[in-house]
């Protein structure tokens, strides 16, 4: 069953991109059910491979396989070594240990497997099927049978839960996931449990938050953002733009003396706040704030600026010691690309204006449609009109249990600038 595409869109399979966008379709069987395996074909008929075919998305497919022609049971069978390449690779660069026992297994496109994410956190695994040709039984039961293998060989405690994401669902027009766990073998199979990030404790309920879960990407960075912060030798008050459930926040309450998490969404900061309690020894005294972060920035910016207007707001306005701004996605498609680095400037040049002499700015976006290069423009602009000097520190970017491909650039989404305000 093949799809002929254009000549741009084979270029880009050839380059190593796994997307075919519907508008670069030339021809196409229209019987072709959704989530049915096709050969995709150049413009001149020369085959390049087979793809996960939608019925619905705007990427249309989705190649799974530089073999043209690939059977079900054959793309069930690959399907089951990439799992475990996945899996091995996590053992290699991110492995489990006494501080952390929480980790994506599977990262979709960048694993050779795409439609699908996997994340562990400690005895409980949620999984997310994006596509039409992944949200299948046979697929259910090959990913829950090579977890199983993998994580709980010796029948150690586990749960599988699949977990779709409810717009994707929509856009896919995926039937409803199974109510039961994919495997368990604990008793009434739990949706909660508690894992450890660098020693942190964090709660995690399966049936509640924003897609699979906690941002195990920014594992490496809440460490380093703390460590900067120590390091600075201006430890007295953090804030923490955008925490939602208290990544940052609590890592810097190690090593600071106060710490105020803002976040517009209460339920993020109720989960945020039982995190607190888990983690009973921290240095900081912590609180959180409900409110939204441009006005809540903003407000202190002005107060900063014109003593004796503070009043009414939920927290003094300044100067900070170290400040992190971790908001979500801006950009969901790039004509709001643009928009997005308005408000990153924004953000960034209240948050540099905030920031004592020696401060430490943390500074990070999750918008693969905003490079890396037009980001740090945002933040050097922010820095230019706030007149202050602002040193790079360090550029990081995901853990690498969520790795990267030079050829898919929407798997280099995650950027997280460290600076020294002078």
């Amino acid at each position: 069953m093949p799809i002929r595409i254009t000549r741009r869109a084979a270029d880009r399979l050839r380059s190593g991109h796994l997307w075919v966008y519907r508008a670069d379709i030339e021809a196409t069987d229209e019987d072709a059910p959704p989530g049915a395996l096709v050969t995709v074909e150049d413009y001149r008929g020369a085959p390049l491979g087979t793809a996960l075919y939608s019925t619905t998305s705007q990427i249309a497919a989705r190649l799974v396989s530089r073999k043209p022609g690939l059977t079900r049971p054959q793309y069930l069978v690959e399907l089951g070594e990439r799992i475990e390449a996945a899996l091995a690779l996590r053992r290699t660069l991110a492995p489990i240990t006494p501080e952390n026992n929480a980790q994506r297994l599977v990262f979709a496109e960048a694993d050779g497997l795409p439609g699908i994410i996997a994340d562990r956190y400690y005895d409980l695994i949620v999984v997310q099927l994006v596509t039409q040709g992944t949200a299948q039984d046979d697929v259910r039961a090959v990913l829950a049978e090579t977890l199983r293998g993998a994580i709980s060989p010796d029948a150690q405690p586990l749960t599988i839960w699949e977990r779709p994401d409810a717009r994707i669902r929509e856009l896919e027009q995926l039937p409803a996931p199974p109510q039961a766990p994919l495997f368990t073998n604990q008793a009434d199979g739990p949706t909660t449990t508690t894992f450890l990030l660098n020693g942190l404790r964090f709660g995690y309920d399966a049936s509640a938050g924003q897609k699979t879960g906690a941002f195990l990407d920014q594992r490496l960075n809440y460490a380093a953002a703390a460590r900067h912060v120590a390091a600075s030798g201006c430890s007295a008050r953090a804030l923490d733009v955008c925490t939602y459930q208290g990544g940052f926040a609590l890592h810097l309450a190690r090593v600071c003396e106060h710490v105020t998490g803002i976040d517009q969404s209460r339920a993020a900061l109720e989960v945020a706040d039982r995190n607190l309690a888990l983690n009973a020894r921290l240095r900081a005294q912590v609180d959180w704030i409900e409110a939204d972060a441009f006005e809540l920035l903003r407000a202190l910016d002005d107060a900063a600026r014109k003593p004796g207007s503070a009043s009414g707001l939920p927290i003094e306005p300044g100067p900070f010691d170290a400040i992190v701004l971790d908001p979500p996605a801006f950009a969901k498609s790039k004509r709001a690309a643009e928009g997005a680095l308005r408000g990153y400037k924004e953000l960034n040049l209240r948050a540099i204006r905030l920031l004592a002499d020696g401060g430490t700015l943390i500074t990070c976006s999750c918008s693969h449609h905003v490079p890396l290069a037009d980001f740090t423009e945002a933040v050097t602009a922010a820095a230019s009109d706030a007149g202050r000097r602002v040193q790079l520190l360090e550029t990081r970017t995901a853990a690498p249990d969520h790795p990267e491909v030079l050829t898919l650039p929407e798997t280099r989404y995650l950027k997280c600038l460290i600076c020294r305000v002078g």
